[in-house]
């Protein structure tokens, strides 16, 4: 069998992975090959192992069967870098021991080409419990990104601050954090000489310089706790902070999302920041509380509030 037999059966099986069901027809156009030699790979998969059924018609159809024994799932460059950021940033919550057992797998398997994407994505990243939504980001960003923090490599790019404004950056990258749906780069920034916080998504341009520098001693030593504080203390447009009575583990084991913004005040009482740009999420936030709380919040909000309970009241009466 030829290289390229090989790699385009390679191709066929990967995008039969993706798909319940494909036309002989479509399954060509994507090869770029006849409905003829879509038959003969089908055969070849079949004599491989893999449980390809036919549907009957004049264009036929092809799926992967469901099985209890299938040959080894076919991963992309893509897919198989994607799994390991994933399994890298705790998106597989409360199977923690599982998901490493499965990148170890993963990694014995991968090609020398990926294998440094993969362990520099492990190396850089940590996670916030702070949304429930997965993080989500350009991956040749989040690979370049990587790369650059496990080597400590001076990186320059264009950043869009919150304002709309545009300026270039230069940094010691150091950690990759990910929070909600939203990743975050820990830097150094030599032109200020401070440690900064970058949001992936209004990052542009990201270019290696080349040169090496010492990695640095983050203040605290935690970069997920050190996000996470920078991010409690950035300005918001709508303060809402909420007494709530109830042990501060209490509150922050039924408000995972929230873990951050939870400050004890005794054994029976805490502090709860809903601070929010959006009034919707502070009474989203708000309403996940499951013990009494006092309020104090801006005028905004609590006429926000009052008008979100009359609404409920309204259409529950």
């Amino acid at each position: 069998m030829t290289s390229d037999t090989t790699g385009r059966m390679l191709r066929l099986l990967s995008l039969l992975q993706t798909r319940r069901e494909w036309s002989g027809s479509d399954l060509a156009d994507r090869l770029q090959v006849t409905v003829r030699t879509v038959r003969r790979d089908i055969d070849r998969l079949r004599d491989l192992g893999y449980p390809v059924d036919s549907a009957r018609g004049h264009a036929g159809g092809y799926r992967l069967a469901a099985g209890t024994v299938l040959p080894p799932l076919l991963l992309d460059d893509d897919e198989a870098v994607a799994i390991a950021l994933r399994t890298a940033a705790g998106g597989l919550t409360g199977i923690e021991e599982t998901a490493l057992r499965a990148l170890v797998k993963l990694e014995q398997v991968l090609p020398r080409r990926l294998r440094g994407q993969v362990t520099a994505l492990q190396t850089s990243i940590a996670g916030i419990a702070w949304e429930p939504r997965g993080p989500r980001a350009d991956p040749a960003l989040l690979t370049t990104l990587a790369f650059a923090c496990r080597d400590h490599e001076l990186l320059t790019f264009d950043y869009t601050t919150r304002t709309g404004t545009t300026a270039p950056r230069r940094v010691e990258p150091q950690h990759l954090v990910a929070s909600g749906d939203l990743w975050y780069l820990l830097a150094h920034d030599t032109d200020r000489d401070d440690w900064r916080i970058f949001r992936l998504d209004r990052i542009t341009s990201p270019s290696p310089t080349g040169r090496r520098v010492p990695a640095r001693n983050l203040p605290g030593g935690d970069p997920a706790a050190f996000v996470a504080a920078r991010l409690s203390a950035a300005p918001v447009r709508h303060r809402a902070v909420a007494t709530v009575y109830a042990p501060a583990d209490h509150v922050r084991a039924r408000t995972r999302n929230l873990a951050t913004r939870i400050r004890p005040v005794d054994e029976r009482t805490c502090l709860v920041d809903a601070s929010d740009d959006s009034l919707t999420r502070i009474a989203r936030t708000l309403a996940g509380l499951t013990a009494e709380y006092t309020l104090d919040a801006d005028p905004d909000v609590l006429d926000h509030l009052r008008a979100t309970a009359h609404r409920t009241l309204h259409a529950t009466s």
